[in-house]
């Protein structure tokens, strides 16, 4: 008797430790050894991205977190109760080897979401993920995480890249960005910017995520593993300024509660130095309001000549003086379906 309780227990202590050693192995990508920006992401290198296929044909992404639960924007997956999670894809010509599909067994949204505020959701898998060199999760920003002006950062996605809005990639396509402090951000957004958001972008536009890009991770690398601290939310058209994030690391306490026992591994980044966004002020001066449409615009990381997740809308720029209601109203969520 006492031999087989010490059998059960030992047993128990190897699963738990198992489920441990699984959330410490996050954040690792085998196959991603160089600096990316701009262009066709090789096979391998983002294996957390994850392809929200909803029942209504609307594209969205998203991250494998551990190996049974996904993040992504709350508002991608709002009156979509079926929904396709494809991991481990590299084209979309067709499937391979390399990706899974599963269903979801539960979506659970922020109980504060609405419209880009508290922008996050938790997609719990229909059964458990076995972790390959394409499917694996990516670590999440810590709650007491800081993020400077200019720090370094990722994206990556599948959605639209041509300068009228349609397009959508066959491979997926990562670029290289720049978080844009809250200050200076809320000098193109206005008060809507809150703690729980982030922004990043090269400011002068050219290079963003677009419509599909929902729910894509935003991410920096911390020594060696990856580190996702923003879910993509919302633009005010794209490639044509800042891109609004939600801040993953601000929600720590609430995806912990609700993963529970499964807690994916959490990774605290400080940024050097003073942050010069601290004393950031607006310019006197409100932009002038336009109607534009983008246009492709070629950078330095990008190896093919058009710009990664370039996209076009017709959006009206709007003064610093324009009101909040009109000002949220201009936004673009950056779903499917936006």
């Amino acid at each position: 008797m006492a031999l087989h309780q010490f059998l059960c227990g030992f047993t128990v202590v190897i699963i738990l430790l198992s489920k441990g050693c699984q959330s410490q192995e996050c954040g690792k990508a085998p196959t991603n050894t160089r600096i990316v920006g701009g262009q066709n992401a090789p096979p391998g290198s983002w294996p957390w991205q994850v392809i929200l296929n909803k029942d209504n044909g609307d594209l969205c992404g998203g991250s494998l977190i551990n190996d049974q639960w996904v993040l992504t924007a709350a508002h991608c997956v709002t009156g979509s109760p079926n929904i396709t999670v494809i991991l481990g894809r590299h084209s979309q010509s067709g499937p391979s080897n390399d990706e899974v599909s599963l269903g979801v067994s539960q979506i659970i949204l922020h109980p504060s979401f609405g419209f880009i505020f508290n922008d996050i959701a938790l997609l719990e898998l229909s059964a458990s993920v076995n972790f390959t060199d394409y499917i694996r999760p990516v670590c999440l920003a810590s709650a007491d995480s800081t993020f400077h002006t200019g720090t370094n950062s990722w994206v990556t996605g599948w959605g639209v890249t041509l300068p009228n809005g349609t397009g959508f990639p066959d491979i997926l396509q990562e670029v290289r960005v720049q978080i844009v402090g809250n200050n200076e951000c809320g000098c193109d957004y206005g008060p809507i910017i809150t703690e729980g958001m982030i922004c990043a972008g090269p400011k002068a536009g050219g290079i963003a995520p677009c419509l599909g890009d929902s729910g894509a991770p935003l991410v920096i690398k911390v020594n060696d593993s990856w580190v996702q601290i923003g879910a993509a939310s919302f633009h005010r058209g794209c490639a044509l300024g800042t891109t609004g994030f939600t801040r993953v690391s601000y929600y720590e306490e609430w995806i912990s509660n609700v993963t529970g026992s499964n807690r994916p591994g959490f990774v605290t980044y400080t940024s050097p130095g003073v942050d010069s966004d601290l004393n950031y002020t607006c310019p006197t001066s409100p932009p002038i309001t336009t109607t534009a449409t983008n246009t492709n615009t070629t950078t330095s990381d990008d190896k093919d000549g058009d710009s990664v997740f370039d996209g076009g809308e017709k959006v009206i720029h709007f003064s610093h003086f324009t009101s909040l209601c009109a000002l949220v109203l201009s936004l673009f969520v950056l779903g499917g379906d936006a």
